[in-house]
């Protein structure tokens, strides 16, 4: 069964088979790795799609309107669209951190504890380096210092 992401590119990577371990299987294997590995190359792939599909609209639809209403209007669609890449320039950097993190075993465990992060939640987010715990208490911290 392949799990699709549903809304933005920023959410989730996109189609993929979830990885079923066998019974037994140590964690982080070199299957789990590749399964991985594929999931943020794939991803990393589509956002840079993204990247040159938005420079090539923008460069199609540029136009140097007469009305300021419609200058406006694009002016306002184009920040949006330029914000939204700005986003993704950055996940692709946390993407391309993972792929080095593959590459040097040290992929699916938390950098403050040392803990497994887990299959389904590198599933859900693979570009995660805290556990559920420790990324709890990171988000508490936050909200105590107001950030």
């Amino acid at each position: 069964m392949a799990v699709k992401s549903s809304t933005s590119k920023l959410d989730a990577p996109q189609e993929f088979t979830p990885y079923t371990p066998k019974e037994g299987e140590e964690y982080m294997n070199e299957a789990q790795r590749e399964h991985f590995r594929s999931i943020l190359v794939n991803w990393k792939r589509e956002l840079m799609e993204e990247v040159d599909r938005t420079m090539h609209h923008m460069k199609d639809e540029a136009a140097n309107f007469p009305d300021p209403t419609d200058r406006a209007s694009q002016e306002s669609e184009f920040s949006l669209e330029l914000r939204t890449r700005d986003r993704e320039r950055k996940l692709i950097r946390k993407i391309d951190q993972g792929i080095a993190r593959v590459d040097r075993d040290e992929y699916g465990f938390c950098d403050t504890c040392g803990t497994e992060i887990g299959i389904r939640r590198l599933e859900a987010r693979p570009t995660a380096t805290l556990c559920v715990d420790c990324k709890s208490l990171d988000e508490i911290r936050e909200r105590q210092l107001g950030r």
